[in-house]
């Protein structure tokens, strides 16, 4: 990590912390500077940041201004090497979870978690996890993909909780085992590409005690146990499988739901196309604070929205352009350049973002 001064700055380059001027974050640790960020440092009249020795080559390696901000991700040979160890570790997970449920081996959580943890450290910088799973939603919607997406998820929003490494470890344990019970319910209904009847929907339902089960008797942290049984329960009650609210959910549980449901609903289902990573964001927004717990959910919302920051986008209005400024009052409403205008969608409420592309 180096200190440098804003005229020095270059595309390409990794902050090393978090940018923050009047108690607002403006561009978070990690973030990969372009031209449009650094005039924004110098918007905000920012001196000097703290950056990586070395430049990202994860988003300088292609530099075809032709192509898409997707399109340079996934050309990358970051994004190969990601995508290499990630189609390993879904396969060492298939074989670890079916040597438990159907072969009664033992379960070593640290050596499931190895693979996963592998497929962080190919990585530059730990928010790049999310440029790359944006890129890979044409995974089948298998039990085994899910997981290892909500591991990888829980690792980073842990980090962003502050935990120590022995909580981030039990956290991205507990997101890789969270829906371990699927793998005994027909698949058949796990796939079913059309609604559920009400019978099917309750046998799904039941996935959370089938996995509190099969974990019961093994001896690894509780809470790992809990985020296989709790992961549905709501902080209002609404929740499954014992309608418990608030305190009475286990705080693994609560962050293992919020990484649950972003996954679920930015991944291709059977059923539906994945949606936009900004209209999941307006649905925690929506309701969120009543169904998971505040101060979880709106340290992930505040870091996950900063990871899209650059990211370009298409909008409702047929209009593309950069996401530029983050809305800390409206995160699902970012400002978006186009050109040279910029697009405010807080003001402009009649448009919205409908891809990142």
């Amino acid at each position: 990590m180096k200190q440098v001064s804003i005229n020095d700055l270059k595309s390409g380059m990794v902050l090393a912390k978090d940018v923050i001027a009047d108690g607002q974050l403006i561009i978070s640790k990690g973030v990969v500077l372009s031209e449009a960020s650094i005039d924004k440092l110098k918007k905000y009249v920012i001196l000097r940041v703290a950056v990586e020795e070395e430049m990202s080559q994860a988003f300088t390696s292609s530099v075809e201004k032709d192509l898409s901000y997707s399109e340079r991700v996934k050309n990358s040979p970051e994004f190969k090497k990601f995508k290499e160890n990630f189609d390993d570790a879904v396969d060492a997970l298939e074989t670890s979870m079916n040597d438990v449920v159907e072969k009664n081996k033992p379960l070593d959580v640290d050596d499931m978690l190895s693979p996963v943890l592998e497929t962080m450290e190919s990585l530059e910088s730990r928010i790049e996890v999310f440029a790359m799973m944006q890129n890979m939603r044409d995974y089948d919607d298998a039990t085994y993909v899910h997981c290892l997406n909500v591991a990888l998820i829980c690792n980073i929003f842990s980090r962003w909780l502050d935990f120590s490494n022995e909580e981030t470890r039990i956290a991205t344990a507990c997101g890789l085992l969270h829906d371990i019970g699927k793998i005994v319910i027909e698949k058949d209904i796990i796939q079913k590409p059309e609604k559920l009847s009400v019978n099917e929907y309750e046998m799904i339902k039941k996935h959370t005690i089938k996995g509190y089960d099969l974990l019961r008797d093994y001896h690894i942290d509780i809470h790992i146990k809990n985020a296989a049984l709790l992961h549905h329960e709501r902080c209002d009650g609404s929740g499954y499988p014992y309608g418990l609210k608030g305190d009475l959910i286990d705080p693994y549980a609560k962050i293992v739901a919020i990484a649950d449901v972003y996954d679920a609903m930015t991944a291709t289902r059977v059923y539906r196309d994945a949606m936009c990573p900004f209209t999941v964001i307006s649905e925690f927004e929506g309701e969120g604070l009543q169904k998971y717990d505040p101060r979880f959910l709106l340290t992930f919302l505040k870091n996950i929205e900063n990871t899209f920051l650059q990211n370009r986008v298409r909008l409702s209005n047929g209009k593309e352009g950069e996401i530029v400024f983050i809305n800390k009052e409206h995160l699902d409403k970012p400002t978006i350049r186009c050109g040279m205008d910029f697009i405010d969608l807080s003001i402009q409420k009649d448009v919205h973002i409908e891809a990142i592309i």
